[in-house]
């Protein structure tokens, strides 16, 4: 009988240990693995990041310059179901919706691209991070709409981002970058 009874309080203990760290991943702080090398150099293919998900969790928006972990797939409403998938998801399966990006426009912004850079507001941003110059010109402006963001890659010849994916509703940001480890 006794030993029926430890097993129950170690699976109890187990239950809540999980509960509290499922609570932790979708709500506080999460790992993520970088893939690819849309952010080069400012991060590489296979480094690790700590996301803070408290920006998400109380609605806040991201910065500029803020390095943002997003849901690519813009075209659909997340969920509810899909916050709590994606933790035991990771573990399962590969996850190429998940993109590293910059944050450059936030709501209300007149974005522009010419010349090899990238002007906001019409005035032409100061970016040291970036890899090499912007091969992409357009003779149109984005405004980025209320509640979204309009990200790009540090890698800008090599990243699918807003440019071609569109801007970025703000419950598909799942969390900034907090710290590389």
């Amino acid at each position: 009988m006794n030993l029926i009874h430890t097993i129950q309080e170690w699976a109890c203990s187990f239950v809540v240990a999980l509960g509290i760290a499922f609570f932790i991943n979708i709500f506080v702080v999460e790992h993520v693995v970088v893939e690819g090398h849309s952010m080069d150099p400012t991060l590489q293919n296979q480094e690790h990041l700590v996301v803070s998900k408290l920006s998400r969790t109380l609605s806040q928006l991201p910065a500029y310059g803020d390095i943002a972990i997003i849901d690519s797939r813009v075209n659909r409403e997340r969920s509810v179901k899909d916050n709590l998938a994606e933790p035991v998801a990771k573990f399962i399966s590969q996850q190429n919706y998940i993109y590293v990006k910059r944050v450059i426009g936030r709501p209300g912004d007149v974005l522009e691209f010419k010349d090899g850079s990238v002007f906001r507001n019409s005035v032409k941003l100061d970016e040291p991070y970036l890899l090499e110059p912007m091969k992409y010109s357009v003779n149109k402006t984005v405004v980025v709409p209320d509640k979204s963001i309009f990200v790009m890659g540090d890698n800008r010849n090599n990243s699918m981002d807003s440019r071609f994916i569109g801007n970025i509703p703000l419950d598909h940001v799942l969390g900034v970058m907090f710290a590389k480890i």
